[in-house]
């Protein structure tokens, strides 16, 4: 694994959480994440085949979503700090 291709799906990650309202850095500090549950967050989106499909869609947003697609390896996740950080 490259470090481009883990920077391309860090950044994903960030995008879609902030797309969910969600800050990871503001989720750490009150200890909702752990550094090793946002390595675990970016290994999942490694993992996904639509990295572009992502990018694309969250691009085309035009600011907080409700839901991440369906196809996102991490909405369970997202969704749960999503609840938390409201």
């Amino acid at each position: 694994m490259t470090d481009a291709r883990l920077k391309t799906h860090a950044d994903l990650v960030d995008r879609m959480a902030t797309a969910r309202g969600v800050d990871l850095q503001e989720a750490a500090l009150r200890a909702h994440l752990t550094p090793s549950d946002i390595s675990d967050l970016v290994l999942n989106c490694v993992g996904c085949t639509k990295p572009d499909v992502c990018a694309q869609w969250l691009e085309a947003q035009p600011g907080r979503v409700s839901e991440t697609p369906d196809f996102c390896r991490n909405a369970e996740a997202f969704g749960e700090l999503a609840r938390r950080s409201d």
